[in-house]
């Protein structure tokens, strides 16, 4: 298998041959358009069936490299359409959708009609068993009555479109545009775009790519792209935390895609808009009636509707904080079935959301139960799995935590995730982990240890890295820090009361070895402020790719 997290130089077809059967979890391919295009190795300009043949060769290279339940995306234009889709299915493929792109700033023809969409084939190898993470609130749009009429009956997941021609996405009817739908708006990397990288002419937007690896991958997960050309897919693909490969003829073009892949970081923001419908001027002077922020609704909290809340929480919570009703997930239940019954405008998301927004403002009734109170030792088994959990659903639902909390698809994939990488706990009890650890962050005695110690430990040698066996977890069974390392990032770096349990649970784990930890450092160390202090140093340090936001962010905070 061949390294991941690297741009190969050379043919797709010679470098996918060198992958083994069955290793890839999505293939993105931008392959040449056989439309005469200028590339500085490549000849465009080939005779139909010799184009056809390579085509052939380098997607059945791509069938072969995927997982059973493995997709394939296609972006192709007018010309070779038809015949890679059937070339496709003939190999083995089985198409899910059939994706038109739909951009401004099109290709403009003097015989014809301006060029202004590319196909986007999405296929599968197994039509059933495959990955669609549908309820990713980042792959959903808002639908046409939220927009427009701030409905409370409105379906958030939008509506069939129209089989009508649109002559402007921002002035089409309401709900005739989303790209929830098979036809997606976004404009095409022009000239004059922040984003434009300058050395490829033929650029796709980060969004739509985020869109595509959001919808058909999960953080960990292998991304190949056969045609390297300006970075693009590599670069999201590493911004949302998955594994990356890319083959690139042109040597321009590999260092080119280098220095891209230098300047960004596994959670860094995507460029450019998420929603170029909402951020794009009507002709019209109209304006929406809901406010959206960051893609979401945003419900205006009067007095009425804050009242309603109240209430809903004061049957609800049986004398819990807000913050316990959202972590038990029976309370959180019934409590959007209180809001629901009263009729409040929105969803569990937006009612959620109410409720932080009114405990901010002190408005909720004082707690009068105490609920489960754990201590941070107990929690030591399963917070690392809330920890890694959190990381993940900030890279693929870019969401904080109490936006996760409020949000129930988010926090079902968290509590599915927290229980992968640390089996035995309750929903419950993953959810209030990520709330220690948020709380930890931010007392004093932990900033003060980071503060305090957290430089003088850039002073000392590092502890050479040892490879992970159970010789090297029979050595260590007391507390300390350890550090997860694989050949080319650190994974993640912990603080626990048994470091030997903690490396042989994340031997046993494949949530754990879809990161391939393969080595780890040791620090034996019985106090506990100097864990703390060691624990975010090295966080920070390193740019450690599973560790919480709060943790790897605060040494530089306090400096």
């Amino acid at each position: 298998m061949l390294p991941t997290d690297r741009i190969h130089h050379g043919s797709c077809i010679d470098g996918m041959a060198k992958i083994d059967d069955g290793k890839v979890d999505l293939v993105f391919a931008d392959p040449p358009f056989n439309i005469g295009y200028t590339y500085d190795v490549y000849d465009d300009r080939r005779e139909a069936d010799e184009y056809l043949e390579f085509c052939e060769s380098w997607i059945g290279q791509v069938h072969r490299i995927l997982k059973p339940d493995g997709t394939f995306w296609l972006a192709i234009g007018d010309e070779y359409a038809a015949e890679l889709k059937v070339l496709s299915q003939r190999l083995g493929f089985h198409c899910r959708s059939w994706v038109i792109w739909y951009y401004t700033f099109g290709v403009n023809c003097v015989r014809g009609f301006s060029r202004s969409h590319t196909h986007l084939f999405h296929f599968v190898k197994d039509r059933d068993q495959f990955t669609f993470n549908g309820d990713n609130p980042l792959v959903r749009v808002p639908s046409a009555r939220q927009l427009v009429y701030a409905d409370k009956r409105a379906n958030s997941k939008g509506r069939l479109p129209d089989n009508t021609w649109i002559l402007r996405p921002q002035d089409s009817p309401p709900g005739g545009f989303s790209m929830s739908h098979d036809t997606w708006f976004y404009s095409r990397v022009a000239g004059t775009f922040k984003e434009r990288e300058g050395f490829h002419g033929c650029q796709m937007p980060e969004q739509i790519l985020g869109r595509i690896l959001r919808i058909s991958s999960n953080p960990g997960d292998v991304v190949v792209d056969p045609f390297g050309g300006s970075g693009t897919t590599l670069a999201v693909a590493k911004k949302l935390g998955r594994q990356w490969m890319g083959f690139e003829l042109s040597s321009e073009y590999v260092e080119h895609i280098q220095n891209r892949l230098s300047e960004c970081q596994p959670g860094d923001p995507l460029d450019g808009v998420v929603d170029p419908l909402t951020s794009a001027p009507k002709t019209s002077a109209g304006k929406k009636r809901t406010e959206f922020r960051g893609g979401r609704p945003v419900v205006p909290l009067d007095d009425k509707t804050a009242k309603s809340i109240v209430d809903a929480f004061a049957k609800a919570s049986g004398g819990h904080s807000a913050d316990h009703v959202l972590c038990d997930p029976k309370l959180s239940k019934a409590f959007a079935k209180e809001c629901r019954g009263l009729s409040i405008p929105g969803d569990a998301q937006i009612w959620n959301s109410l409720l932080l927004r009114l405990r901010k403002s002190g408005k909720l009734p004082a707690a009068t139960e105490k609920g489960d109170r754990w201590k941070w030792s107990d929690l030591d088994a399963y917070r690392v799995g809330a920890e890694a959990a959190m990381r993940l659903i900030e890279l693929d639902y870019a969401m904080s935590l109490d936006e996760m909390l409020c949000c129930p698809a988010a926090v079902d994939e968290f509590d599915r995730l927290a229980t992968a990488f640390s089996p035995g706990a309750s929903p419950q009890l993953y959810r209030h982990a990520a709330l220690a650890i948020r709380k930890l962050v931010r007392t004093r005695r932990f900033q003060t240890a980071a503060q305090e110690h957290g430089p003088s430990w850039a002073k000392h040698p590092l502890p050479p890295p040892q490879t992970i066996s159970t010789e090297v977890a029979d050595t260590h069974s007391g507390h300390g820090v350890y550090e997860l390392l694989n050949d080319h990032e650190t994974v993640y770096v912990g603080e626990t009361h048994d470091i030997g349990a903690r490396l042989r649970s994340v031997s046993a784990s494949p949530a754990w070895q879809k990161f391939a930890p393969t080595r780890v450092r040791v620090w034996e160390i019985d106090s506990e402020t100097e864990r703390f202090s060691l624990w975010a140093h090295r966080a920070d340090a390193t740019d450690a790719l599973l560790n919480s936001p709060f943790l790897r962010t605060l040494e530089s905070t306090l400096r």
